[in-house]
């Protein structure tokens, strides 16, 4: 059993939609109390931070399925800037009038701790390329209310798949988990958490 340590629902499809056994726990981290200026070491820290925070509270009575805590986090990184979640809509509104017609890189911090084990931790790195976009479809966009709750203000998976021309890499990875490695990662260290078939 897999312990995702975060409160992203589109984390939790993908590891529905994979039939990877989960379940969901919050770490409470203080993102805002990590930094770091190379943006894939920052997604690393606040991964790493989210998973050590929810191993270090596994239960023995409660928690004896889990064999490894996932922790993830994500920025796009356009023109040299971290963008995670904007702080209003007015912030969204001018990121994309940036974005349209341009391209950035999804950053995904990866941290898996088996419950006995190293920790495995990796960066996926995306390229998205932005369609050129109007005022007024920026605006009904930002208005959907979907880019406030994503990284880079944009949901790949929802409407915001309309304003992307093109991926280059990990399509799961731009929604906020790699399959890929995980799958490899689970391989690795855990037996018998990803099916054969």
């Amino acid at each position: 059993m897999l312990l995702l340590a975060s409160a992203s629902q589109a984390r939790h499809r993908l590891l529905e939609q994979a039939g990877i056994a989960h379940r969901v726990r919050v770490s409470g981290v203080d993102e805002r109390s990590i930094t770091d200026s190379d943006p894939a070491e920052l997604v690393l820290r606040l991964a790493t931070a989210k998973a050590t925070a929810v191993h270090q509270g596994l239960d023995p009575s409660s928690d004896g399925d889990v064999d490894a805590v996932l922790g993830c986090d994500s920025v796009l990184v356009f023109e040299g800037e971290v963008f995670g979640k904007p702080k209003d809509e007015a912030e969204a509104i001018t990121r994309w009038h940036r974005m349209a017609s341009c391209s950035g890189s999804l950053l995904t911090g990866h941290c898996l701790l088996p419950r006995d084990g190293q920790a495995i931790r990796v960066c996926v790195s995306t390229e998205v390329r932005f369609a050129p976009l109007t005022d007024s479809e920026i605006r009904a966009y930002v208005a959907s209310g979907e880019p406030m709750q994503c990284a880079g203000g944009f949901a790949l998976e929802g409407r915001g798949g309309l304003c992307i021309d093109g991926l280059d890499g990990c399509y799961s990875n731009v929604i906020g988990l790699s399959l890929p490695w995980l799958r490899k990662a689970l391989k690795e260290s855990i037996k018998g958490c990803v099916s054969e078939g």
